[in-house]
C-alpha cells in the first residue's frame, strides 16, 4: 500500500474510534440490591368459631406487641377465652369483645408499661386489636377486639382524670366475622367488675391456640 494512503487510512481509524469513545455513555455505579422489606408479624387466633389473624404494629407499640408475643409464644394464650362480649346500646352489631388468661396466676406474666396512642399513632378504629388495663402500666394479658370505631378509647390529654386511653397494637386482618359471631353470644354470666355487668359470655368461648403466622 502507498505510505501515503497508509496514514490516510489510520488516521481514519483512529478518528472513528475516538469518536466511538467518544459517544459511548460512561459507566453507570450499580446501586446495591436493597434488603427484601421485612413481612408484618401476624397472629392467628383459633376459635371454635373460626380463625381470627391479627397483625402487630411492632414498630409503632415495640411494648405492648412485644409482651403479646410473649403469651404467644409460650403458648399462654391456649386454653383462655374470650369471655366478654360488650355490645353497643341499641346497635348490638357494634361492639367490643375480650379474651385473656383473667389473671390466672399460672399464666399471667408481668405488668408491662402503658403505650398511649398519643405517643404510638394508633386510633381505635374498627378492627383494631387493644390491650385491656385498670390503672396506666397495669396491662397483662388480657386484650380486647373492636367491631365498629370507638374514639373515646384514644387518649385524650386535655380530658381530665385518666386520660391515658388504651393501647392499641394489632388490627384484625382476617376474620371479622368470626369477631361479630363472638360479639353475638350470649352473656347471662355473672360479672365480678360492676362495668361489665350484662357482658360476661356464658359459656365463654375456648381460645385453642394463638401462633404467629408464617
Amino acid at each position: 500500500m502507498d505510505r501515503r494512503l497508509f496514514l490516510a487510512a489510520a488516521a481514519a481509524a483512529a478518528a472513528t474510534s475516538a469518536h466511538a469513545q467518544e459517544a459511548a455513555p460512561a459507566a453507570q455505579p450499580v446501586a446495591p440490591p436493597q434488603p427484601a422489606a421485612k413481612p408484618p408479624t401476624r397472629v392467628a387466633v383459633e376459635t371454635p368459631l373460626g380463625r381470627i389473624v391479627i397483625e402487630l404494629h411492632t414498630k409503632q407499640a415495640p411494648i405492648t406487641t412485644a409482651n403479646f408475643l410473649r403469651y404467644v409464644d409460650q403458648k399462654r394464650y391456649d386454653g383462655a377465652t374470650f369471655f366478654r362480649a360488650s355490645r353497643a346500646p341499641g346497635a348490638p352489631e357494634y361492639g367490643l369483645i375480650q379474651g385473656g388468661v383473667q389473671g390466672d396466676p399460672k399464666r399471667v406474666l408481668p405488668p408491662i408499661a402503658h403505650e398511649p396512642t398519643t405517643k404510638t399513632g394508633l386510633k381505635h378504629v374498627s378492627g383494631t386489636v387493644s390491650i385491656a388495663r385498670n390503672a396506666p402500666g397495669t396491662a397483662t394479658s388480657d386484650f380486647f377486639i373492636l367491631i365498629g370505631d370507638a374514639p373515646g378509647l384514644d387518649a385524650d390529654p386535655a380530658a381530665s382524670g385518666d386520660n391515658q386511653g388504651f393501647a392499641a397494637f394489632g388490627t384484625v386482618v382476617e376474620g371479622m366475622d368470626v369477631a361479630q359471631k363472638i360479639l353475638a353470644l350470649p352473656t347471662p354470666g355473672k360479672a365480678i367488675n360492676p362495668v361489665m355487668k350484662g357482658q360476661i359470655i356464658d359459656p365463654p368461648l375456648k381460645i385453642i391456640s394463638a401462633r404467629r403466622v408464617p
